[in-house]
């Protein structure tokens, strides 16, 4: 008995425009340009060309699934146009993960969009709907195998990127810091508004139901599971403040074939809103409580939420330091493990990231199993894809008991 179910998916994640690079057609292209305080995402770490290689150190450490994203700006370049070019070479993608014995976690929307999506009035435009729809159905057309499928990712925290799209006018926006980084003493993310979220989450229902019309995968999408907390005296601020950061788009899973985890640490609440992490030695490159307890602690709120299985789609730690991402890698498989044991459905783990890669205006904070020379792209295997091929390979039996 390992603790974990058979079967399990073992992965690593990554998104198109943080490995692929060149994404000229997208919205966040245009804002790398036009924000300069945002680094910029280049060639990224080709991984555009190098997926192959890639998905080889993956399979070969002994890991059993791989997440990554097609990318709306490249498939559909103008309105109502799409890449027969681009939808051949996710398909290529998909095929190569399936020949290698990686399950493809398929992401559809991974924070970018076509810049002409954003010109015509983004998420919040009359034609936001019929454009999504529209470039899902014609994705279907590769998906062909595809066992999982994540329509949006992270849409609470999309949700905030959508003041970003104001960027496309420069003079009507000032700088916005992405949410992924919290730098120096950190930054207190506003609370997305319900009138996104919602459109987000109808956007998610219409994907859905052509995804299940035309393909026979198992349907959902991932949240920033945040592990909210509160001191007593702000525990009267707690639940409207999960109300609008998570739980809106919890409850919108509902219906769905599961729920993508997303979870890194955990965040205060008080009466103005999230509380920066305090300064401490183990804080991470994002400015984030080292808190591996966190998964668990998510693991088991999006289950009650939303009364799905759950497929953990990120976890993972911004370190320089691969020994401590292997020691929190261990905590938050342990913290899995614990929820599986008290009888939560837990269909996967997928460490973020597969790769080091471009984190949304900074390339400092570094997730990844394999380290990538962006002078040259050669990818550089850490110690941690071995140690998580091991433990994929025994089914979790190798992960330690805890201490």
């Amino acid at each position: 008995m390992t603790g974990f179910p058979t079967p399990f998916l073992w992965g690593a994640a990554t998104a198109p425009h943080q490995i692929e690079g060149n994404n000229l057609n997208s919205d966040w292209w245009v804002y790398e340009q036009r924000m300069p305080h945002l680094g910029l995402s280049g060639d990224a770490v080709d991984g555009y060309h190098r997926y192959k290689e890639d998905m080889r150190l993956l399979a070969d450490a002994g890991l059993t699934s791989y997440r990554f994203g097609i990318e709306w700006a490249r498939v559909e370049p103008l309105p109502g146009e799409f890449s027969r070019a681009e939808l051949a070479h996710y398909r290529r993608m998909i095929d190569m993960a399936i020949g290698l014995g990686l399950t493809p976690v398929v992401t559809l929307h991974h924070f970018t969009s076509p810049r002409w999506f954003v010109e015509e009035g983004g998420w919040l435009g009359e034609t936001a709907l019929d454009r999504f729809t529209a470039y899902v159905t014609r994705v279907t057309e590769i998906l062909d195998g595809v066992e999982w499928i994540c329509t949006i990712n992270e849409p609470n925290m999309l949700a905030l990127m959508v003041l970003m799209a104001r960027a496309i006018n420069p003079d009507a926006v000032p700088a916005f810091d992405t949410p992924t980084v919290k730098p120096g003493e950190g930054i207190v993310i506003p609370r997305p508004t319900l009138e996104v979220g919602q459109r987000l989450v109808d956007a998610h229902h219409a994907a859905r139901e052509v995804l299940r019309a035309k393909t026979s995968a198992k349907i959902g999408w991932t949240v920033a599971n945040l592990a909210l907390w509160a001191k007593p005296e702000n525990e009267a601020y707690l639940e409207s403040e999960r109300h609008a950061r998570e739980d809106l788009y919890l409850e919108g899973a509902r219906g769905d074939d599961f729920i993508g985890v997303q979870s890194y640490s955990t965040q205060e609440i008080d009466a103005t809103g999230m509380v920066p992490a305090p300064p401490h030695p183990d804080n991470t490159l994002t400015g984030a409580a080292y808190r591996p307890d966190a998964l668990g602690i998510t693991i088991r709120h999006a289950a009650a939420v939303t009364g799905l299985p759950v497929l953990v789609t990120e976890n993972g730690i911004a370190t320089a330091d691969d020994e401590q991402r292997i020691a929190y890698t261990t905590g938050a498989l342990q913290g899995l493990r614990d929820a599986v044991a008290d009888g939560i459905d837990v269909r996967g783990y997928l460490h973020w990231s597969a790769l080091d890669n471009f984190e949304w205006g900074h390339w400092e904070p570094t997730f990844g199993l394999i380290a990538v020379d962006r002078a040259d792209f050669a990818r550089h295997p850490k110690p941690s894809l071995a140690w998580l091929g091991d433990i994929a390979r025994s089914n979790g039996a190798s992960l330690p008991e805890r201490s």
